[in-house]
């Protein structure tokens, strides 16, 4: 009985391991097959990105100069590999540029910088009408694809420092188009974008305030320690990833503040226009509220609306609306009376003039 009772015992064991073995090996392959799949993603996102670029001469090329450029940022935060050839070099990224046609290069022009918005985005024609209408009025604008871009590949996905690194990669952008373009007028640039990119914004006036003469920020992501609060899980491992931040808000609570803008508003030196919606589905506006009561404690002097239910929530001054134009047209008129661009429009005609009837 005893031998029967060891053999039952040694027969269980033996199934229990050849089953771990099982589910060991099924974890592999679900595991590279994920792989896999996130690889097909990427080139996917690359293979769109490059069919974009080729559209953005299709919607603008009448009016603007298009070159995408290659330029370097700060060293990754991160490294895979820290003891691997080319560990530690600065880490390059694209931008597009955009010059009016027509211009004359013997004078001197405002330089935007517009950094675009998303966790994992990119500049796309999604803004091919603020670009004529920015054309137009004679701006030259630089528009980077920095860090944790989409359609650049796995690898430049995973580089992400969300209110980190990419607000130097943005300040590298502006930079580069002042060393590189002589008829760049060094005391007239600016900054402005939407949801990140309105981060972005705001984090390169706090962080260089030398550097832009005046800022816009529209339904900025202001609160990352209020985000994590009101955002899905799935949304909160996009910044804990273990190449992003690598913590939780819960884990890390300063990280997260040092990366928002609203715990930043005490360093704001520069002319600012900020913009919500309440009926916002992305940008809650309880984190721009708390960026603008930030501010108004701290006694800076700036501007800003929140406006009531607009349609489009997130995009609500993106889109094609007469509302959403309207919205633009203050946002270019509080820009240009510190940029006092060539052709600043003065009116709802010649914004719709610029983008919505070609010339």
């Amino acid at each position: 009985m005893r031998n029967v009772i060891l053999l039952n015992l040694f027969l269980l064991i033996f199934n229990f391991a050849a089953a771990q073995d099982d589910v060991s090996g099924l974890k592999k392959e679900i595991e590279t097959l994920n792989n896999r799949i996130a690889n097909l993603r990427h080139n996917f996102n690359s293979l769109e990105k490059a069919i974009d670029d080729i559209y953005w001469y299709n919607r603008v090329g009448d009016v603007a100069f298009i070159d995408k450029v290659t330029l370097t940022g700060p060293k990754p935060r991160v490294e895979k590999n820290p003891t691997a050839q080319g560990a530690g070099n600065p880490l390059k990224f694209q931008a597009y540029i955009f010059i009016p046609k027509g211009i004359d290069t013997g004078k001197k022009y405002p330089l935007l910088v517009l950094p675009h918005g998303g966790v994992h985005s990119n500049f796309n024609t999604y803004y091919d009408h603020i670009i004529r209408e920015l054309m137009a009025q004679k701006y030259i604008i630089v528009a980077p694809e920095y860090r944790g871009s989409t359609g650049y590949g796995r690898g430049f996905y995973e580089k992400i420092d969300y209110g980190g690194l990419e607000v130097a990669d943005t300040k590298a952008s502006r930079d580069y188009m002042l060393e590189n373009y002589e008829f760049i007028d060094k005391n007239r640039v600016g900054i402005f974008g939407w949801s990140h990119g309105g981060l972005i914004s705001l984090m390169n006036v706090f962080d260089y305030p030398e550097s832009y003469k005046v800022a816009y920020a529209g339904v900025p992501v202001s609160d990352l320690i209020a985000r994590m609060g009101y955002k899905t899980q799935r949304y909160r491992e996009l910044y804990s990833v273990d190449y992003h931040i690598g913590k939780s808000a819960y884990e890390d609570v300063n990280e997260y503040r040092r990366r928002s803008p609203a715990w930043n508003a005490h360093k704001l030196q520069t002319p600012l226009l900020i913009h919500t919606n309440t009926n916002d589905a992305d940008v809650n506006v309880l984190e721009v509220e708390h960026l603008i009561k930030t501010l108004k404690a701290e006694g800076k002097k700036f501007e800003y609306e929140i406006y009531e239910d607009i349609p489009g929530g997130h995009a609500f001054d993106r889109i094609d609306t007469k509302k959403a134009k309207e919205v633009r047209l203050k946002v270019y008129k509080f820009l240009n009376g510190y940029l006092k661009p060539e052709q600043g429009f003065q009116n709802l005609r010649e914004l719709e003039n610029a983008s919505y009837r070609g010339g």
